[in-house]
């Protein structure tokens, strides 16, 4: 009786708890999800008493829904400026914090038949198959993100353009990828790694912080064809993209954090932005493989 009787109290209590706590709508950039579901969200709860509410997706595609007025948000999570930049022209953010860096990987999975290769080649084994030649052949199934809706989805063709300079294989990004949009390739962002866990696809293009959380392995790339150097900026430039009337060019891999225009929650969503830069926050960020933003400024609108 008094086992169950403590049970219903600490039931109570935790009840009691999550009514006190600040709801937070957060839009963040897909590839977080791992993180931000886990330790942000129960970390975030203790020491700000915010209830975050995730929403993972593309970051153009939430920053154009954050315009619009589509979806709630107290704070906004994007990766690389682009996404940042319309919301902030759009006068819906003052400014964007830099919280964390990452770069381009190529993750694979442990149950293809390609997986002995892809180990072999990211372990730079002697007479091993290089990386990119794995990925050329027939039957391989690859799967990577809109570049329409998702910063990723353009960074992993920068990544291989710039890859055809590097190891000089001219044409190497049409035998992998195909056309810009290669719908047999493309999925959305937060189901990519579920799909290369199960097997249905060899390899996919992820950020280095992705694959981790589903125990899931992956190349290492040159920081020439990584995106992840921002001093190396300009030899990024000469990757290019041409969308619809727009050419892109490579962005920084770097997360931004800002607290979005008439929050109703304000001061707790510029607390959990603060948060994020704090030692905390930040030792989270290192626990999951991602990098310090050393030398990214904030963006403003001006």
């Amino acid at each position: 009786m008094a086992a169950s009787a403590a049970s219903l109290f600490a039931a109570f209590a935790q009840r009691s708890f999550a009514q006190t706590l600040t709801v937070l709508d957060v839009p963040y950039a897909g590839s977080m999800g791992s993180m931000m579901e886990g330790p942000i969200k129960s970390s975030a709860a203790r020491a700000l008493g915010v209830d975050m509410h995730g929403r993972a997706q593309g970051s153009d595609a939430l920053a154009k829904l954050i315009v619009a007025g589509s979806i709630p948000a107290d704070v906004f999570i994007p990766v690389t400026p682009g996404p940042m930049n319309t919301v902030l022209k759009a006068g819906k953010a003052s400014s964007g914090i830099p919280i964390a860096r990452t770069e381009m990987v190529i993750a694979y999975s442990p149950k293809s038949k390609y997986a002995q290769q892809f180990a072999d080649a990211a372990a730079g084994k002697r007479g091993a198959m290089p990386w990119y030649q794995v990925l050329q052949q027939p039957e391989i199934r690859f799967g990577r993100t809109d570049p329409i809706t998702d910063p990723q989805g353009r960074n992993i063709i920068f990544t291989f353009q710039l890859a055809e300079l590097y190891y000089k294989q001219a044409g190497l990004t049409q035998k992998i990828l195909g056309d810009s949009i290669n719908t047999a390739q493309i999925f959305s962002e937060p189901t990519v790694e579920a799909r290369l866990q199960s097997g249905e696809l060899d390899a996919v293009s992820a950020y280095k912080i992705q694959p981790g959380p589903f125990n899931l392995p992956y190349i290492n790339l040159p920081e020439e064809i990584n995106l992840g150097n921002g001093s190396m900026r300009d030899h990024y430039q000469q990757a290019s993209l041409t969308l619809g009337d727009k050419t892109l060019h490579p962005e920084a891999l770097v997360y931004y954090a800002a607290v979005i225009t008439g929050s109703p929650h304000a001061e707790r969503a510029d607390a959990f932005v603060k948060w994020l830069t704090s030692p905390e926050g930040q030792a989270i960020f290192k626990q999951f493989a991602y990098d310090a933003p050393v030398g990214a400024v904030a963006l403003s609108a001006t």
